[in-house]
């Protein structure tokens, strides 16, 4: 089958998603939304004007089967197209916004999608329309327990400093990094709090294995991804009870999951007081690459079966016509 994914921008689960569905024979088609999108300086509402003709240029062929949309903003643009199923895949930042537009938006285009997925327990909460629970999978290969030495010898790190990581820019207010070096600041440990952003997502893995430990101190969060990962690298983490961050270390040794600062800081001191690792890497099954590949297939072909089309034959020829393609 061929499907079109409208995208605002790119992330790395996204391209992993991208990439388990080419393996199991779908061609995927990549647009965004057109400029530069930074924190200080967003799209335009001329961006997202320009954004629909692009949609429909490539709907008026008959080579899709249907449209994936990704994060609540594209919803308008793949649901005013008359012509293909739609399936919309929320992020967390658009179903759970403090921006109440956004918030409606992406409750509409769940609404009235054929099918909504969306990828953690905090969300399906949420939600109050039928949807599936897709969690987005971790790449337990590049995602890997490293000696530590290794791994700060890789990043510079001093092999003899105590560190926690804290995986974000500590610009963004809802990650919080005021409390994240209170919570340090309070724990009787002589501890280093570091942060690390604009890393290629390749090196993260090393980043993760370096640190003694994994803060996270969001105030909200549909995931976070970082968690998944710290845990299929073995790697202790502190965090604040968000997201899906109980369901995936609840129960793993050497985490600590609360709201409160003081037991936050207790968690960083019990890590520091020996040279354990966690156990989170067994908790990764079902968290698969492979299990996200075979649900998001499962549920295109559910939606083509209700709206009773069959998947076009697939078409490996490409033309550079300056779109992101995808295929196998």
């Amino acid at each position: 089958m061929h499907v079109l994914h409208l995208i605002t921008s790119t992330r790395s689960f996204f391209e992993q998603q991208i990439s388990v569905l080419e393996d199991r024979g779908v061609e995927c088609t990549v647009i965004g939304v057109p400029g530069d999108y930074t924190a200080d300086s967003p799209r335009t509402p001329g961006d997202y004007l320009r954004f629909y003709p692009k949609v429909l240029s490539h709907v008026r062929s008959d080579e899709y089967d249907l449209i994936h949309g990704h994060y609540g903003l594209v919803a308008p643009f793949a649901l005013a197209q008359p012509t293909r199923p739609v399936v919309m895949s929320l992020w967390g930042t658009d179903l759970m916004s403090d921006m109440g537009w956004l918030e409606t938006i992406s409750r509409y285009g769940a609404r009235f999608a054929d099918a909504t997925i969306v990828p953690s327990p905090a969300m399906s909460r949420e939600l109050d329309v039928d949807h599936v629970e897709i969690p987005f999978g971790v790449d337990t290969e590049q995602f890997r327990p490293v000696p530590r030495e290794e791994a700060r010898e890789r990043v510079g790190w001093d092999p003899d400093e105590r560190i926690a990581l804290f995986p974000y820019d500590p610009d963004r207010d809802e990650k919080d990094y005021a409390r994240a070096e209170r919570v340090v600041e309070r724990a009787d440990a002589d501890l280093e709090l570091r942060t690390v952003d604009g890393v290629a997502y390749e090196e993260m893995p090393y980043y993760m294995n370096a640190s003694d430990v994994l803060l996270v101190t969001s105030k909200r969060e549909a995931g976070p991804m970082v968690v998944k990962e710290a845990a299929a690298c073995n790697v202790p983490t502190v965090s604040t009870d968000v997201g899906f961050v109980r369901e995936t270390i609840g129960d793993v040794e050497n985490c600590t999951v609360s709201d409160s600062d003081a037991e936050l800081a207790a968690g960083l001191e019990s890590v520091l007081a020996g040279d354990r690792r966690s156990n989170g890497r067994e908790v990764i099954d079902g968290l698969s690459l492979e299990a996200m590949g075979d649900r998001v297939l499962e549920c295109y072909r559910q939606v083509l079966e209700r709206r009773g089309r069959e998947p076009t034959e697939l078409t490996v020829d490409r033309t550079d016509d300056g779109e992101v393609h995808h295929g196998v």
